[in-house]
């Protein structure tokens, strides 16, 4: 696939992501971008596509360097509807930093006839850049600590812009970790840890014994403050594991949240991922693992066959999941009142929705083999449907969409 890619286009995440996921090696057109960025080193967009397949190889450090230096040249990035003439033009706030900051949208919308138009903001100069003519505004930014202080600030322009806004941020902030875990709180039907704050000096003190841990016992579920996709997560069930993981990952504050084991009777733990699109859940995978922290890709899905007979249940029979879950999901929409949202959850032995961690960044996806998960593309574009759907009926419920005055 990498062959077919023109560096000079904007590409955003899609090729990438499908391309680590069918095991493609592109470490390759990854070389032939630094040589192009090096004759043309003006060109703001292969500096940036450099910085996306950067970070999709794990060389972070180099990757958020390189995207300083596109963003440096311009704020703006177009990713032209693939059927056109294009129905929507879509402007997204985006922020710089890791790949798991932005919402990948993208990844649903790739072969659409929707115009994806990426607007990278800061705190320090949020509107800089002409603002390009658009018929609908989402906020892409992911609510994590750091981006706390800029969501509050764009509520306050955000409120009073011209066009229909998609998860506005002041809803965004709903989803943050430590937010989330107290708004979910005692909601039917729905289970959530609540995450506390605890400082390095106040977990050294639980290591010396000279303070219990707060609100909970061990075993317990430790992270960095602000960290997502499970860096730095650790269960810890007592002294001296805190001991030595305050040792390996240090940070000044911490997030603790008490561990609810959710495996089932054969020792399995399941993962579930959800998209909430305009109050309406729809699957989008399901991993299982005797692991109780599970990611997709190291729950081998890809080479258990009867893993992948369960997920394709687990599809077909999402009605019944949804309809058991009904309370939890729709609490969920009413509190956070996003458009947009993805959630990961499990089922505690109770039979209530354990909400892992909910946020609009979540990477949503129909890239798997359709040869190796048949079920998998029925399903999906269902969601890529709703996602299409939200999007258009919002935007042409606005009187004028395309004259909206913001003209750059």
């Amino acid at each position: 696939m990498a062959a077919t890619l023109d560096p000079t286009e904007f590409l955003g995440l899609a090729p990438f992501l499908r391309m680590s996921i069918a095991g493609e090696e592109f470490i390759q057109f990854a070389q032939d971008l630094v040589v192009q960025v090096q004759q043309n080193p003006d060109n703001a967009i292969l500096w940036m596509n450099l910085a996306t397949v950067l970070q999709c190889l794990d060389d972070t450090e180099t990757g958020l360097e390189t995207q300083r230096q596109a963003l440096a040249m311009q704020q703006v990035y177009t990713y032209p509807a693939k059927q056109q003439p294009a129905k929507l033009r879509l402007l997204m706030l985006m922020v710089p930093g890791i790949l798991s900051v932005n919402v990948p949208l993208d990844c649903l919308l790739e072969n659409s006839d929707i115009e994806l138009i990426y607007y990278y903001i800061t705190p320090e100069a949020p509107f800089e850049a002409p603002i390009p003519e658009h018929d609908l505004l989402m906020v892409g930014i992911s609510a994590t600590t750091e981006n706390q202080f800029l969501l509050q600030e764009l509520e306050k322009i955000t409120s009073q812009w011209p066009v229909p806004v998609i998860n506005t941020p002041k809803h965004v902030q709903n989803s943050e970790r430590l937010t989330a875990s107290t708004l979910l709180q005692n909601k039917p039907g729905l289970t959530i840890a609540q995450a506390h704050p605890a400082s390095r000096e106040a977990l050294s003190a639980v290591v010396s014994e000279q303070a219990a841990l707060p609100r909970c016992d061990f075993p317990i579920i430790l992270r960095p403050a602000g960290s997502h996709g499970g860096h730095g997560l650790e269960k810890i069930t007592n002294r001296e594991e805190l001991a030595s993981y305050l040792e390996r990952v240090q940070v000044d504050t911490y997030f603790l949240s008490r561990f609810i084991d959710y495996s089932n009777e054969d020792g399995q733990f399941r993962k579930y991922r959800l998209s909430l699109i305009n109050g309406v859940a729809y699957a989008c995978h399901m991993a299982i693992s005797t692991n109780w922290m599970i990611h997709y890709v190291n729950a081998s899905m890809y080479q258990d066959a009867w893993k992948r007979a369960e997920e394709a249940k687990f599809f077909n029979e999402f009605e019944q999941f949804a309809a058991r879950h009904q309370q939890a999901l729709q609490a969920i929409y009413e509190t956070t009142q996003l458009d947009y949202l993805g959630i990961d959850c499990g089922e505690t032995r109770e039979g209530d929705l354990l909400v892992f961690e909910i946020d609009p960044a979540m990477v949503v996806h129909a890239m798997d083999s359709e040869e190796m998960f048949p079920h998998k593309q029925i399903h999906m574009n269902k969601v890529k449907t709703a996602c299409r759907d939200l999007l258009l009926s919002r935007a042409f419920a606005h009187q004028h969409p395309a004259d909206n005055g913001l003209k750059g």
